[in-house]
C-alpha cells in the first residue's frame, strides 16, 4: 500500500515543488520549480535521497498534516516553528513522523519559503515530466486542507541529523553579471546601483520580488524602451519608474524592460528567501568569477550530506570526550577539598 501524506491544515502558499520544468523556454514555459533550490538539497542531504524528490514548499506559513506509515521526513528553508503532536523539533533537520501523529509548522521566523521534505519523495502525478506546480502556467494547484498526497516508496535510512546554518535568510549582498542591456545604462547609474541599498517590497510572488533602493530609481540611456526579448530568473528588470524587480523561479519568458544585471543562480534563493523590508546589496563580477563561484556551490551542494551530523551526539561515539568540560560549572562553588 502507498505511503500517503494527509493535509489537515494548509496555509495560503504552499505548492508540491521539485528543480522544475528545463526546456520548454522556447514555448513559453519558464523553469519554474523550487524558490530556493538550495533547501532542495538540503532535504536530499538529510534524507540521502535524490535532489530530484519532490517537497512542499510552504510560502510563509506551514500547515497540520499526518502520514498513513511512519515516515522519514526534513525540514529546510525557511525556519519555521515545528512539533510532533505537540513536541517542538528542529529546523534544518531530518525526523522520524510516525503514523498517525501530528505534524504541526506555523510561521516563518526569519525567510519566506520553508520546505517538508518525505522518504521517496511526494509521487503526485508528473505533468511535461516534473511534479512542481507552476501556477502561473496552469499545472497544478496549491495545497489544501482535506488534500491526500502519495509518496514514493523510501530506501530508508537514519534519521535525527542536521546540517550546519545557512544564514541566507537576512539579506546581504547579492552577485549580479552584465546583462546584454548593463551597457545602455551609464557608468555612473551602475556606480549608484553598486553603492545603493535595497529593502524588499512587500509585493512579490514565485514570479518576482521589487526591491526598492534608497535613492532614486535607475534609468537606461535612452528611455526604458526596449524589444522583447527572453528572460530568465534572476534578470533584474528596470521598470518605469526606475525600481528593479528581480525575476524569480516562475517568471514569465519575454519581457520587454531593460535588464541592468543578472543574479547569479546560486545567490537567487537569498533573494528569494528575503522578507518584506530586508535589506539586499548588489555587486557586480565578472562572468569568469561567477561561472568559478557556480562551481564552488555544485561542489559544495554534492557535499552537503557530508556535512550532517547527529542532533543529539552520543557520548560514546565521541572521540575526544575527555577534552569536553562535562562537568563544568557543577562544582563551581564547592569548598576546596
Amino acid at each position: 500500500m502507498t505511503a500517503r501524506l494527509i493535509v489537515h491544515q494548509a496555509g495560503p502558499g504552499i505548492t508540491v515543488q521539485d528543480r522544475g520544468r528545463p526546456g520548454y523556454l522556447a514555448l513559453g514555459l519558464s523553469r519554474g520549480g523550487a524558490a530556493d533550490t538550495l533547501a532542495l538539497a538540503e532535504g536530499a542531504a538529510l534524507l540521502r535521497q535524490s535532489p530530484d524528490c519532490a517537497a512542499l514548499e510552504m510560502a510563509g506559513m506551514g500547515g497540520t498534516f499526518e502520514v498513513s506509515e511512519d515516515t522519514r521526513i526534513a525540514l529546510t528553508g525557511a525556519p519555521m516553528q515545528a512539533a510532533i503532536d505537540g513536541e517542538g523539533i528542529a529546523w534544518n533537520a531530518s525526523h522520524l513522523l510516525p503514523a498517525g501523529a501530528r505534524l504541526t509548522i506555523g510561521a516563518a521566523r526569519a525567510g519566506v519559503y520553508g520546505y517538508l521534505h518525505l522518504g521517496g519523495g511526494i509521487a503526485t502525478p508528473e505533468l511535461l515530466g516534473a511534479r512542481s506546480a507552476h501556477l502561473a502556467a496552469g499545472l497544478g494547484a496549491r495545497i489544501a486542507a482535506g488534500d491526500d498526497l502519495p509518496l514514493g516508496t523510501d530506501k530508508g535510512g537514519d534519521t535525527g541529523l542536521t546540517l550546519p546554518a545557512d544564514d541566507r535568510f537576512s539579506g546581504g549582498t547579492i552577485r549580479v553579471v552584465p546583462s546584454l542591456q548593463t551597457g545602455l545604462f551609464p557608468d555612473a547609474e551602475i556606480a549608484r546601483f553598486e553603492a545603493s541599498e535595497f529593502h524588499r517590497d512587500n509585493r512579490g510572488n514565485r514570479m518576482g520580488v521589487r526591491v526598492v533602493p534608497d535613492g532614486e530609481g535607475f534609468a537606461p540611456e535612452g528611455g526604458l524602451s526596449v524589444l522583447s526579448e527572453v528572460i530568465v530568473p534572476g534578470d533584474i528588470q528596470i521598470t518605469g519608474d526606475g525600481t528593479p524587480f528581480v525575476l524569480l523561479a516562475e517568471c514569465q519568458t519575454t519581457g520587454g524592460y531593460p535588464r541592468i544585471g543578472a543574479v547569479l543562480p546560486c545567490d537567487l534563493p537569498r533573494v528569494a528567501q528575503a522578507a518584506a523590508g530586508t535589506g539586499l546589496r548588489f555587486r557586480f563580477v565578472s562572468p569568469e568569477d561567477g561561472l568559478a563561484a557556480l562551481r564552488r556551490d555544485a561542489e559544495a551542494r554534492k557535499a552537503l550530506a557530508k556535512t550532517a551530523r547527529p542532533l543529539l551526539r552520543d557520548p560514546a561515539t565521541i572521540r575526544d570526550l575527555l577534552s569536553y568540560q562535562l562537568i563544568s560549572g557543577v562544582t563551581a562553588g564547592a569548598d576546596p577539598v
